[in-house]
C-alpha cells in the first residue's frame, strides 16, 4: 500500500475552513464529512481532516493551541513550479488565509518557497525544487540552510 498523509487540524468555523481549502484547491471528501469534520483532499496521498473543537477534544486531552500567537508545525508540500506556489500562497490570502507570514525562500533556480496561514492560524509551506536536486541532492556551491 502507498503511505498517505492524514494531517487532522482543530478548526473554529468548520464551514468556513472547508470553504477556505476548497478555494485553495482541495476537495471534500463527503464520506468522510459530518457536521463535525470535513475530510478534505488534496492528491491520492494527502488528505486533511478538518475537525471541529469539540470533536478534536474527543481523540486529546490536550488543549488546543493557539496557533495564531504559538508555532506548532509547518506543513511544507511540494507544487510542480514556482508559479503555482505563487497562486495557491495569494489564492490563500484571498480566501481568508494570511499569505507570506514568513519569508520567501529562494535559491535561485534549484529551490523556492512561500508560506500562508489558514483561518485558523496552521501554517502551509508550499514549496519547487528543480526536480534533477531533489533527485541528487543541491550542487555543492548551493547555499541551502538545513
Amino acid at each position: 500500500m502507498t503511505r498517505m498523509i492524514f494531517v487532522n487540524l482543530p478548526v473554529s468555523d468548520l464551514a468556513a475552513s472547508t470553504a477556505f481549502y476548497k478555494a485553495i484547491g482541495f476537495t471534500q471528501n463527503h464520506m468522510f464529512s459530518d457536521e463535525t469534520a470535513s475530510g478534505m483532499e488534496w492528491s491520492d496521498t494527502i488528505k486533511v481532516m478538518l475537525l471541529s473543537h469539540d470533536k478534536w477534544a474527543s481523540f486529546t486531552s490536550k488543549p488546543i493551541v493557539d496557533a495564531h500567537s504559538a508555532a506548532q508545525v509547518a506543513l511544507c508540500v511540494s507544487m510542480e513550479s514556482r508559479e503555482a506556489v505563487d497562486e495557491i500562497t495569494e489564492t490563500a490570502g484571498q480566501h481568508g488565509g494570511k499569505a507570506d507570514i514568513n519569508p520567501k525562500q529562494e535559491f535561485g533556480d534549484v529551490m523556492y518557497g512561500r508560506s500562508f496561514e489558514d483561518p485558523d492560524g496552521h501554517v502551509w509551506e508550499p514549496m519547487w525544487m528543480d526536480p534533477a536536486m531533489a533527485m541528487q541532492g543541491p550542487p555543492a556551491e548551493a547555499e541551502i540552510d538545513a
